[in-house]
C-alpha cells in the first residue's frame, strides 16, 4: 500500500504553510483594512496581535497536526478517543469546502483581469464599470472559476512533494520577487513618501478599540487558522522539525508580505491622488487606474495580477488538501481521483456565488448576496468557532507532556504558550466573534 507522504524539507513546509496564510487576506484585505482604519496605527496593532495571539494559535494547530499524523478528523479521534472533539475536523472541512467555493470565484476574477492585462485590455477610463461588468457576466465568471479550480486540482492531485511543495517552492519566491519589483516601482513615483508616512508614521488619533478589534481580526484570520489547514499541513511534518521556529517563520512571512502589499499600494495611491480608504475595490478598481497613469504601467499590472494569482492559488490548494486528505484517509493511492471529484463538487457548489453579482443578484440571503452569505458562514462563523475550539483542545485536552514533547521549547516558553491558548486567545476570539456581528 502507498505510504503517507512527508515534506522533503523544513523550508518546503514553511513555504507551503506561509502560502496558505498569504492569500487574499494579506494582499487584498490587508491594504484596504489599513486604508480604512488609519494606516500606521492599524499596522502596528496588526503586527503585535499576529505575534502575541495569532502565532500561539497557529502553533496549537501545528502541535495537534503533527501529534496526530493524519487528517484533522482522524488526528483528533486519535488524540481524544471516545470523545466528540473530532467534530472540529469536520467543521474545518465544511468551512474549507464553502470557503474555496467562493474563493475560487475571486480567483476567476483575477484570471479575467490577468487575461485582459496580457492583451492590453485594461486601458479604460471607468474601472468601476469594468469590474461590475466582469463579475456580472455569467459566462466569464464561470469560465474563470473553472480554470482556477482546474489549476488548484492539478497541483493537489500530484501530492505533497510533487504537487503542493513543488508549487510552493516555485510560487512563493516568485511572489517575493514580484512584490519587491512592484514596491521599487511604486516608491519611485512622485509623492510616494506620503503613502509611506501613512503606512509607518503613527497617527495616534486612530488608536481606538475599533482599530484594535479590526487589527486583531485581520491578524488572526490572515494566518489561516481555524479551518484545520495548518493542522493538515503539520501532519506531514517530520518529528525533528522545530514547530515553534516554523510557526514564527510563517507569522513573520505573513507580516512581511502584508507590509510589502501596503508599500506597493499606498505610495501609488497617494502619488496619484486616490483615496486610501477605497475599501474592497482597491485592487480591482483603483490599482488598474493607477497603473494606467505611470510609464510601463501595462507591464507592472501584468506582474501584479500574476502575483495575485500565485497568492490565491497557494491558499486554495491548502483548502482543497483539507478536503482531499479527509476523503482519502489512509487510501493514499486514491488522491488523484479524490482531488478531481471533490474539486468538481466544490466548483458546482460555488456556481451560485459566482452568479450572485449577475443573474442571481436579486437573491437575498443573510449578509447580502449568496457570495456574502458564504463569506459570513466561513469568515465570521466557521473560522472563529474552529479557532476557539482548537485553542481549547490544545490548552485543556492535550496534556502538558504531549504538548511539551511536540514543542520542545524552553520550559518558560512552553508555559507562556499554554497560558495564551488557554486564556488570552479564547477571550480574544470571543470578542472578535461578538464584535463582528455587532458591527
Amino acid at each position: 500500500m502507498k505510504q503517507r507522504e512527508q515534506w522533503t524539507s523544513k523550508i518546503g513546509f514553511v513555504l507551503a504553510a506561509a502560502g496558505s496564510a498569504i492569500g487574499l487576506g494579506a494582499i487584498w484585505k490587508f491594504p484596504y483594512m489599513a486604508g480604512t482604519n488609519g494606516g500606521s496605527v492599524f499596522v502596528l496593532l496588526f503586527i503585535i496581535c499576529t505575534l502575541v495571539i495569532g502565532l500561539p494559535v497557529l502553533l496549537a494547530e501545528f502541535v495537534i497536526g503533527r501529534r496526530g499524523k493524519s487528517d484533522a478528523v482522524t488526528s483528533l479521534k486519535k488524540l481524544a478517543p471516545g470523545r466528540k472533539w473530532h467534530w472540529i475536523g469536520w467543521m474545518g472541512l465544511g468551512s474549507s469546502f464553502i470557503l474555496l467555493s467562493f474563493y475560487s470565484v475571486v480567483g476567476g476574477w483575477i484570471l479575467s483581469y490577468l487575461a485582459r492585462a496580457l492583451f492590453f485590455k485594461l486601458e479604460t477610463t471607468d474601472h468601476s464599470e469594468l469590474f461590475n461588468s466582469i463579475i456580472a457576466d455569467p459566462v466569464e465568471v464561470l469560465v474563470g472559476q473553472a480554470i482556477f479550480m482546474v489549476l488548484t486540482i492539478w497541483i493537489v492531485q500530484s501530492g505533497i512533494r510533487g504537487g503542493i511543495e513543488r508549487a510552493s517552492r516555485l510560487m512563493m519566491p516568485l511572489l517575493f520577487i514580484f512584490f519587491i519589483l512592484l514596491a521599487i516601482r511604486s516608491l519611485t513615483l512622485d509623492g510616494a513618501m506620503e503613502g509611506i508616512r501613512f503606512l509607518f508614521v503613527p497617527d495616534w488619533s486612530y488608536l481606538t478599540s475599533k482599530t484594535l478589534l479590526m487589527a486583531l481580526g485581520q491578524a488572526f484570520f490572515s494566518l489561516s487558522v481555524g479551518v484545520t489547514a495548518m493542522m493538515t499541513y503539520a501532519s506531514y511534518l517530520q518529528k525533528e522539525e522545530k514547530l515553534g521556529q516554523s510557526a514564527f517563520n510563517v507569522s513573520i512571512l505573513n507580516i512581511v508580505i502584508s507590509l510589502l502589499a501596503g508599500i506597493v499600494i499606498f505610495p501609488a495611491v497617494f502619488a496619484l491622488g486616490q483615496s486610501p480608504a477605497e475599501g474592497p475595490g482597491l485592487i480591482f478598481v483603483v490599482l488598474p487606474a493607477i497603473f494606467n497613469e505611470i510609464p510601463f504601467g501595462g507591464f507592472f499590472i501584468i506582474v501584479f495580477f500574476i502575483l495575485m494569482l500565485f497568492a490565491t492559488l497557494t491558499s486554495s490548494i491548502s483548502m482543497l488538501e483539507i478536503v482531499v486528505s479527509t476523503g482519502i484517509r489512509k487510501k493514499y493511492d486514491r488522491r488523484r481521483r479524490a482531488a478531481w471529484m471533490f474539486g468538481a463538487l466544490i466548483f458546482i457548489v460555488g456556481i451560485p456565488s459566482a452568479l450572485s453579482f449577475g443573474v442571481l443578484a436579486n437573491v437575498e440571503m443573510p449578509g447580502g448576496t449568496i457570495f456574502d452569505f458564504a463569506d459570513l458562514l466561513t469568515s465570521r462563523i466557521g473560522l472563529p468557532i474552529g479557532a476557539l475550539l482548537i485553542s481549547i483542545f490544545a490548552g485543556y485536552v492535550l496534556s502538558s507532556a504531549e504538548t511539551d514533547d511536540e514543542l520542545r521549547m524552553h520550559p518558560y516558553l512552553n508555559k507562556l504558550w499554554k497560558f495564551i491558548v488557554r486564556f488570552i486567545a479564547p477571550i480574544a476570539i470571543v470578542i472578535i466573534f461578538i464584535a463582528s456581528f455587532l458591527s
